[in-house]
């Protein structure tokens, strides 16, 4: 089958849109998350189902140094020894914050808890920031079915 985008991604179409996501991610950036974020990144992708994005993050962790076997056992992180345990802590806290609707308490405080002993205030907000521009694109990427490979950015 031959995929095809509905239109311009709209981070691009939107005059100052990418701006802004720009701006977002700048601050993100100096907060210092001491994790990879490229695996955050991947983990929501996943579970989103966003191509443009899975395919995106595999190739930046790969490339940031992860190695294969961590890249590739992102979607299975529970049931492997790859991962730190703030990396693990981030990675649940991803889960919870991309799939909301599934529980009745979206952030249990036990996980909010075990986060903040990770990661200080600057550093959690940003993961939170982060898990959720990471959300945003790939619900920009699925609702205008962006095709893998034919991105500028």
């Amino acid at each position: 089958m031959l995929m095809t985008a509905r239109m311009t991604n709209p981070a691009f179409a939107v005059a100052g849109a990418m701006d802004g996501l720009n701006a977002l991610s700048q601050s993100i950036n100096r907060a210092r998350v001491p994790i990879s974020r490229e695996l955050v990144h991947l983990r929501a992708s996943q579970i989103n189902g966003c191509s443009v994005c899975v395919d995106m993050h595999a190739k930046a962790a790969r490339k940031a140094g992860e190695s294969e076997e961590r890249v590739f056992c992102v979607a299975a992180w529970r049931e492997t020894p790859y991962f730190s345990e703030a990396e693990r802590v981030a990675l649940a806290f991803t889960e919870a914050l991309t799939r909301l609707a599934d529980r009745a308490e979206q952030v249990p405080d036990e996980l909010w808890d075990a986060a903040a002993e990770h990661f200080d205030e600057t550093q959690l907000g940003a993961l939170v920031l982060d898990i959720a521009t990471v959300n945003l694109w790939n619900r920009l990427n699925i609702a205008t079915r962006q095709v893998v490979g034919e991105q500028s950015w």
